[in-house]
């Protein structure tokens, strides 16, 4: 199990990839968690999970957690592969609970009624090439792993 969760090819390619997209998903997370970053915080997050989009309390609060947590993790390269599963099923998730009925396109414009879900693919993509590589260079993984 050690191996699963810290192997990692200690190059350049998964040191990019954790910190894009660690630094990419950790506004999303502390919106969520302390309503930062013009964020609602972790009670109104949490009410609009499960009163507004009627998901059970436990995927609310691991979505809150694997985004803000998991960032950090990512960030500072440890169990990348886990985090970045944790991300792409959140982006999955996203996908099919808010997104997809707005097309593939983003609302860069303002003339949609909501978001459509390419950033939501570029983030799955990442998630996948992290999975595969691992925490790469300068993480914490690479340490344990020797």
């Amino acid at each position: 199990m050690k191996l699963l969760l810290f192997a990692t090819q200690n190059d350049w390619i998964g040191f990019i990839l954790r910190i894009t997209l660690g630094v990419i998903m950790f506004p999303h997370g502390a919106q969520k968690l302390f309503g930062w970053f013009g964020g609602f915080g972790f009670t109104p997050t949490m009410d609009f999970f499960t009163k507004s989009m009627s998901l059970p309390w436990i995927i609310s609060i691991l979505v809150i957690i694997v985004e803000f947590f998991g960032s950090i993790g990512l960030i500072i390269g440890i169990t990348s592969r886990l985090w970045a599963f944790g991300l792409m099923i959140i982006m999955i998730g996203a996908i099919l609970t808010a997104h997809i009925n707005f097309g593939f396109f983003m609302n860069w414009f303002g003339n949609q009624t909501g978001e459509g879900y390419e950033y939501h693919l570029l983030v799955i993509g990442i998630c996948l090439a992290t999975i595969v590589s691992g925490s790469g260079k300068f993480s914490i993984d690479s340490i344990i792993i020797q």
